[in-house]
């Protein structure tokens, strides 16, 4: 089986998230947006995707990724979260500073490097952003999570997450210690903004609306 290109790749993760791991369809504007590409460079790369089963596209109605494409997709994601775990684990990156240069590093063809990466790591199940690991079949267990957002007065649980890969955010969430694994609690919601008032580490904190959105939470 040929491998997807790296670019093949890149689309393959954007659609892949795009459409909440493959529940939905994407429209081609949607991607564009995401990949900032052209229009024509998207269509063109349906047709690649298409052809090679990893996509299915109807006019009108967009884009919905294949088992095939799917699984593609998460061998991908799985580098990319276990090289921000490496980076973070073993060579003292912060958690702001890995993004971009996983990136580059997930591109890597060798399974067995890969392979042996998982192994050195311990296989870990989930990234420094709280992110599931797929393991090598390209299988994900997700487990529930919800915005920080959503939660109303007298909510206790742990931070399982952060949605964006923001680094300013996550310098700052680093910076008041609302990291994975944390315990928090909500205290109350203000009507004006939609700020919360929040139990961390002992401190009382209030967080934007935008933040606390981008929070991820399980009981």
């Amino acid at each position: 089986m040929t491998m997807p290109s790296l670019a093949e790749e890149n689309y393959l993760k954007a659609i892949y998230h795009l459409s909440e791991g493959g529940e939905k369809s994407v429209m081609t504007n949607e991607i564009a947006e995401a990949m900032s590409n052209k229009a024509a460079s998207v269509t063109d790369m349906i047709k690649k995707l298409s052809a090679k089963n990893l996509i299915t596209y109807e006019k009108y109605y967009g884009v919905k990724i294949t088992g095939k494409g799917k699984t593609s997709a998460l061998l991908v994601i799985r580098k990319h979260r276990l090289w921000e775990t490496f980076l973070v684990e073993k060579l003292g990156f912060r958690w702001d500073q890995v993004h971009d240069v996983a990136e580059q590093l997930e591109h890597i063809r060798s399974p067995h490097l890969i392979e042996k990466l998982d192994e050195f790591l311990g296989f870990p199940e989930t990234d420094p952003h709280g992110d599931a690991i797929p393991d090598a079949k390209g299988k994900i267990k997700l487990k529930p999570k919800v915005a920080l957002f959503d939660q109303k007065a007298g909510y206790k649980g742990t931070i399982a997450a952060v949605k964006d890969s923001d680094s300013n955010l996550l310098i700052y969430l680093n910076k008041i210690g609302a990291t994975p694994g944390k315990k928090i609690q909500v205290i109350g919601k203000e009507k004006y903004d939609q700020s919360m008032e929040i139990s961390l580490n002992n401190e009382r904190i209030f967080l934007s609306k935008e933040v606390s959105q981008n929070i991820l939470v399980s009981s």
